[in-house]
């Protein structure tokens, strides 16, 4: 199991009422100290497990197995942030070809976090696969169909994007910039492309870089393409939305266009570093994994394209009827998504 370190400190020390724990935990922590992290783990190893298999269990034919720790805790590192490794055994009273797994670990009941989902990747005599754990489903069997086990990644895909709004506002963003239908369909397609490409990569540890560096330019992402919309209709007017020229071959897009093509793609090489990070899987490579993961990524495209759906043909529909009003609108939409692109910009460099 990997478990982020303060958090399982502060919670483990509560569950417990281990103060002991919580002093030299997050003074650990707070000094950066592997080794005094470990030690703190160590010397408190039994309020550590109790509170582990207390919210993370394994039964077998409804029978509890029984968790024991192998090993002494050890500390890794995720985008610049300790997470403590725990190696547990589970004893189960007798072979079963099926294992249910629950996870309450750090419920929002707490007051540390909210919304925690556990990632779960299993392989037990045979059967293999990943689910993901929450509040409302917080267990599974290892005898679930494949498309029940699918179908979790998939809702995970589709609340990530609706409950991320940084990414909802660069969607809106990209929308309120786009003149023609083709040029919604082709940002679209370049984000999601290379948003798929990174999140993979990064998903499966290939590719890392740190959420200090991701997370700044997810924002400043937002404000660019909203800001490009202002710029044009500050340099052309209520000429903004036209072609500036015909247009003819390479899908109907003029230089403008395809200038920021290539920046919508670039940022969507960013956004998928930052979909990867929401869902904090480390694990070697297993065809199971890698279907999990794309599916996560299918539930984010068709929230991408409902709301394209929704939203550009009523945008449509008000420049054809009213041009200025049109104008206006887009306006107004990408100078907010601007404003607080540049916001969470500062607000992440500065960490505040």
């Amino acid at each position: 199991m990997e478990l982020e370190y303060d958090l399982l400190v502060v919670s483990a020390a509560d569950a417990g009422d281990d103060d002991p724990l919580f002093q030299a935990g997050t003074a650990a922590f707070e000094a950066g100290d592997t080794a005094a992290q470990a030690a703190a783990l160590k010397g408190h190893a039994s309020a550590v497990l109790r509170y582990v298999s207390d919210r993370f269990a394994v039964s077998s034919r409804g029978a509890a197995c029984r968790p024991a720790q192998v090993g002494d805790a050890t500390i890794g590192e995720r985008e610049g942030v300790p997470y403590a490794d725990l190696l547990l055994d589970w004893t189960c009273p007798e072979r079963a070809d099926e294992h249910v797994v629950r996870s309450g670990l750090f419920p929002d009941g707490e007051g540390y976090v909210k919304g925690t989902k556990t990632i779960v990747t299993y392989e037990i005599d045979g059967r293999s696969g990943s689910a993901a754990l929450d509040a409302a489903n917080p267990s599974f069997s290892t005898a679930q169909t494949w498309y029940q086990r699918f179908g979790e990644f998939f809702l995970l895909g589709a609340e990530h994007l609706l409950t991320g709004i940084d990414h909802i506002l660069f969607l809106l963003a990209l929308i309120a910039g786009s003149r023609r239908l083709r040029e919604i369909v082709l940002a679209a397609t370049s984000f999601t492309l290379a948003h798929s490409v990174t999140f993979m990569l990064a998903a499966l540890g290939l590719v890392e870089v740190p959420a200090v560096i991701v997370e700044p330019i997810i924002a400043l992402s937002i404000a660019v393409v909203a800001g490009w919309h202002l710029w044009g209709i500050w340099r052309r007017g209520e000429h903004a939305a036209d072609l500036e020229t015909a247009g003819r071959g390479h899908f109907s897009l003029d230089r403008a266009g395809w200038i920021r093509l290539g920046v919508v793609f670039c940022f969507g090489l960013v956004h998928g570093l930052g979909f990867a990070g929401a869902l904090g899987i480390d694990e070697a490579w297993s065809w199971t994994l890698l279907w999990s993961l794309l599916v996560f990524n299918v539930g984010i495209e068709v929230v991408q394209l409902t709301i394209i759906a929704v939203v550009f043909p009523l945008l449509f529909v008000l420049r054809r009827r009213a041009p200025k009003a049109g104008l206006w609108a887009t306006g107004v939409v990408s100078a907010g998504v601007s404003i607080m692109g540049l916001v969470w910009f500062v607000q992440r460099v500065s960490g505040s």
